[in-house]
Formats: C-alpha cells, structure tokens, sequence
C-alpha cells in the first residue's frame, strides 16, 4: 500500500468578532489546513484551533441506531422531523436581522436572536414567545451550504438530552437559515476563559457536570455510529441549569463499519483538538473523539485554554505541559484552576486527571470508550449533582434516541441553544 503523502496548507484566517456581553459570545480566529482528499466526492477538510475511542460500536445507555443515511439535498428538506420556515417568517421573528439582535458572526454566516410563538412558528414579542437563535449562511461559500446540510442531516434525525435541539430551517431561493431554541449560558468556552461579572468561574461540581454532559453525547453518537470530529469548549453550550449540550454537526461523519477499522477522509477539525494519528493520516475513528474530549477535561480542569501564546514558552501547548504532572498525585495540583482550590479531593483531582490523561493517550487502543468515561464521571458526581442532574433533564428521556418533529418545535418541548458560527471558510 502506498504511503499516503499529504500536503498541508496552512493559512491563518480572522474572523470578524462580535462579543453579545450578556450572552457571553465570542467567534475567534483559527487555522485551516486541508489534506487533498483520498476519497473524492466523500471527502471533507480540517479547521484547527488544539486521547480515546475505536471505531467499534460503543455501549452507551443511549440507544444504537444505524447512521443517518446519506441523502441528497431534497431527501434532506422534504424530512418530517424538522419545521420548513419561510424567509419572511424568519425575517418577523428576528426583527429583520437586527444588528441589535445579533449574536455573532463568523466564516458561515451570522447567529441572530429571535422569538417566535410557543405554539406556532409566527412571530412572537420578548414576553409571550419562545426565544429561538437564527444561523443564517452566507450566500457565498460551497463549504458553508456543505455545513448546513450537515446540520440538518444529523440534527434532523437524531434526538439525545445532550445535543442540541434544531427546530427547522429556511431554504427560499438564496437564503439558507437554520432555526434553533436558544441557550442563554452560552458556550463552556466563555465560562472558562472570559473574564466578567456575567462570568463566574464554574464550580468544580459544575465542571464535573459539563464534563459528564459532554461525555454523553458523544457517547450517544458513537453508539449510533456516528463521529463528531469538532469536539471543543466552544461547540460545548450550557442551558440555564449547566446541562452541557454539543453544537455545530457541520463536521460531523459516520463512522466506519463494522468490517472496516477507520474512515478515511480530508483532515478537518480545530487543530489543537484533533487527534495525532488523525493529522498525521486522515485516519477518523470515534477514538479521535475521545482525544478531543481529553483536551476539554485537561481545559475544564486547569481553567487555561489548549493553546496561549501569551504564557511564556514552555507552557504555551496545554497538553504538552500539563502530561507530566496528570499521573502524579503529589503534582497534579499544578495543574488545577487555582479558582477551584477547596473545592475537591486529591483523590478526585487524581482519578479526574487520570482519566484525561487515558483520553490523551498516544496509542489509540489505550485511550478509553466514550461510556467508559461516563461510567469513571459518573462515579465522581456527588449524590446531591446526580439527583438535580436527573431533574434537570428538560422533560427529556436519557438514553434513547428518538426524532423530533415540527410538533415538538411548537410544543415548546425543545430545549433552549445557542448555535455559534462555523469558523471554517470555504
């Protein structure tokens, strides 16, 4: 077999920043890289901003269900499962794009707020209806409409307390939208890295309850065959009562069979996230997500994020510094957020940071499956969590996957989301 020899572009982009304060938004700027692809149409690319899981099926308590199939653009919009808004709807809902209103925007499009009544999809004012977050594409990118047929394609077909919940879409003539209920906490990224009244460091039993909420949907989507491939704090959104939810499918691919042991694929992604084996081959297992979510925990863990030009050189790269002290009992507290001092065991800190450094792990056999990291975060969750946890759960069943319809989007019965901007140009 012929080595794969790829070639790596590498270009620094900026995106446009808009910061809603009380929201607690913020769109940063990353780095691209595309390896050609080995697998022509089927292909993707990679974002990178930056150990774990096998592509075998996971046992999660959510249900396995074969993956969305692949389906054409109309196939996708003629689906029941999501409401069909037209623009002038859309356009009443959000006060005509209102640059007042807007939540943020990126190399997709821009995220506005709106509202829309709780038992129809008319327009609604701030005190009666449900508020609702509007992705609207950019009418130039093939990337983008790429994304958001993604979107529409898993979200409109899988259902999990842990992934956010997409009400419809809006395609007339140029105009592409997709319609979600909002999220008023916001991405986990601001919560750990913002600094501000809004922003109140996360508690450690708060952290351990994002991070738990997190491992669970990915979790689910791996028993249902399906790798994420753009975990990060900022595709992380946090409901009114810190249910962690995950955000932004448009990376989002099936898995590999049974008989075949990886996707191969054009390397797409946040960079820092991303797996090595996955930069270095375009190799994609659901293991790869598990690296991904080995940062997060090392992020939610020391409160730094995964790369800072601003600390000074040595401990600049994250992971890189923090592997060492994980597995020492003595010294992982140099890892720690100092803002979380009192607040946990050393024994606690220890299993929370060996579990981390197993998802960061270099050999991908070694790194754990997803529901074996809900099973060690479970464990770690104090009885008093769990049970406002199993309250909190938004009228939704754990551990069954089931499609949501236009009825439930008028029902109310969605949970509320944020969606943030896709980074990733064209």
């Amino acid at each position: 077999m012929l080595p794969l020899i790829a070639c790596l572009i590498v270009g620094r982009e900026k995106l446009k920043m808009k910061f809603w304060v009380s929201m607690g938004i913020c769109l940063n700027s990353r780095i691209k890289v595309e390896i050609p692809s080995q697998r022509g149409m089927n292909s993707k690319s990679i974002r990178t901003d930056g150990n774990s899981l096998s592509g075998s099926s996971s046992n999660s308590k959510a249900s396995s269900v074969p993956p969305p199939t692949q389906r054409s653009e109309g196939e996708i919009l003629r689906s029941t499962n999501l409401k069909s808004f037209t623009f002038a709807q859309v356009k009443t809902a959000t006060g005509n794009f209102s640059r007042e209103g807007m939540l943020g925007e990126g190399g997709f499009g821009s995220v506005f707020k709106g509202w829309i009544g709780e038992d129809s999809i008319a327009a609604a004012n701030s005190r009666t209806g449900m508020v609702i977050a509007v992705k609207r594409l950019n009418k130039e990118g093939l990337q983008g409409q790429r994304e958001w047929l993604a979107e529409i394609n898993y979200l409109g077909q899988l259902y999990h307390p842990h992934l956010v919940k997409l009400i419809g879409y809006c395609l007339e003539d140029e105009h592409r939208l997709l319609i979600y209920e909002f999220m008023p906490r916001g991405s986990l990224e601001n919560h750990l890295f913002r600094r501000g009244t809004y922003f109140q460091p996360l508690s450690w039993s708060l952290r351990l309850k994002v991070a738990l909420g997190a491992a669970k949907g990915l979790a689910f989507l791996h028993s249902s065959k399906v790798i994420y491939r753009d975990l990060k704090t900022s595709n992380i959104l946090l409901d009114r009562r810190y249910n962690a939810k995950l955000s932004d499918f448009g990376l989002a691919k099936d898995g590999p069979t049974d008989e075949m042991s990886h996707v191969s694929t054009s390397v797409m992604g946040t960079y820092w996230y991303a797996a090595p084996e996955y930069l270095a081959t375009g190799h994609l297992t659901a293991k790869s997500d598990v690296y991904s979510f080995g940062v997060v925990l090392l992020e939610i863990l020391s409160g730094r994020r995964v790369i800072d030009r601003n600390r000074r050189i040595g401990e600049q790269n994250l992971v890189q510094w923090a592997r060492p002290y994980l597995d020492n009992k003595k010294k992982v507290f140099r890892v720690l957020d100092s803002r979380l001092e009192g607040q946990y065991t050393i024994d606690d800190a220890h299993k929370v940071a060996s579990l981390t450094l197993q998802c960061l792990s270099m050999q991908i056999q070694l790194r754990p499956e997803m529901d074996e990291v809900v099973a060690e975060l479970e464990q770690l969750q104090t009885p008093e969590e769990n049970e406002r946890a199993q309250g909190e759960s938004d009228n939704s069943i754990p551990g069954r996957i089931c499609r949501h319809s236009a009825d439930d989007a008028r029902s109310g019965n969605i949970a509320t989301y944020y969606p943030r901007p896709s980074n990733l140009y064209a």
